[in-house]
């Protein structure tokens, strides 16, 4: 725009964008509402083609820029095989089907307003899609596709989710390290004190799996009673992130440092699976009929992988 404030540079065609419109910038320094006709600039019915065809342009550029993720974090998928990303820096839930991501909820970019960090998602008993915000320090159900709050603020960094069918939710609350249970009625305990929980998934057996920033890394805690049982001893995991278990047993951990993937057999010994690239930084996982799918916020994009280790981009 030429302002000494402002850091957009490119018009596109006569004018530039549809009048009082430039993006990216906040500096009000050059609205066009302000600025002088353009002089040599297209006349008459030829000049009226021309501003239609650069709003249309502009808009249609803008349109593809808004369908690139920007840091996804962790994703949900429902019983049609939608996947559902959330997405720090959108900030919001985007909606991928059939390889095409399109925005499900769209967050405001300002602070202390619902999912302007959200962190995590997952799906309840009845097959509800659940949120965790820190910007709110909130867990919201969406209903009619709009996030009702749960809590009234009682979670501090909500990091991981999971639900029972009987509509309990157990979330990782890494500010207050603990795990806590919401009922059906949006009731909380704390269920469980675990060091500086992140991921959360359920065991084949229905208990709770937990990532720790603790010294041991991966631990398991009963639903029944809150008692905790140690996994994996020690910290063999550079940053671990979150975590699934298979059918057959197999748990897999998500290593952004390591920028791998990790497998844990019985016994609770660890071995890198898959590393290095495509990934550059995985973080999410989840395990859609015993297919592991990744999510990477530096690679911008989902990997399905294959029981051989081999990764395909969810988004071309």
């Amino acid at each position: 725009c030429g302002s000494d404030r402002c850091g957009v540079v490119a018009r596109v065609g006569w004018g530039g964008p549809p009048r009082g419109l430039r993006r990216g910038c906040s500096t009000g320094d050059h609205s066009t509402t302000n600025r002088p006709p353009l002089k040599g600039g297209p006349s008459g019915i030829r000049g009226r083609w021309l501003s239609v065809l650069t709003a249309f342009v502009w808009f249609a550029v803008h349109a593809a820029w808004g369908a690139e993720l920007q840091y996804p974090l962790t994703a949900a998928v429902d019983g049609e095989n939608t996947i559902f990303v959330a997405d720090r820096f959108l900030p919001g839930i985007w909606r991928i089907r059939e390889g095409k991501a399109s925005i499900f909820f769209q967050a405001s970019k300002r602070f202390r307003t619902p999912l302007n960090a959200v962190r995590c998602v997952a799906f309840d008993g009845k097959g509800r899609l659940l949120a965790g915000d820190s910007a709110t320090r909130e867990v919201y159900r969406f209903e009619d596709e709009k996030p009702v709050p749960l809590t009234g603020g009682e979670i501090g960094i909500p990091m991981g989710i999971v639900a029972d069918l009987d509509d309990s939710i157990y979330v990782t609350d890494l500010e207050i390290p603990r795990i806590v249970r919401i009922d059906g009625e949006g009731g909380m305990s704390v269920l469980a004190k675990v060091p500086a929980p992140r991921g959360l998934g359920k065991s084949k057996d229905g208990k709770l799996l937990v990532v720790s920033h603790g010294k041991n890394q991966l631990l398991e805690v009963n639903p029944a009673d809150g008692s905790v049982r140690v996994v994996v001893e020690g910290t063999p995991f550079s940053f671990p992130h979150e975590v699934r278990q298979a059918a057959d047993g197999t748990i897999f951990v998500s290593d952004g440092y390591a920028k791998a993937i990790w497998r844990v057999g019985p016994g609770g010994k660890p071995a890198k699976w898959i590393a290095g690239p495509p990934l550059q930084n995985p973080v999410g996982i989840a395990l859609v009929q015993e297919r592991l799918l990744i999510v990477d916020p530096r690679a911008k994009n989902l990997f399905w992988a294959d029981n051989e280790g081999r990764l395909t981009p969810v988004l071309k």
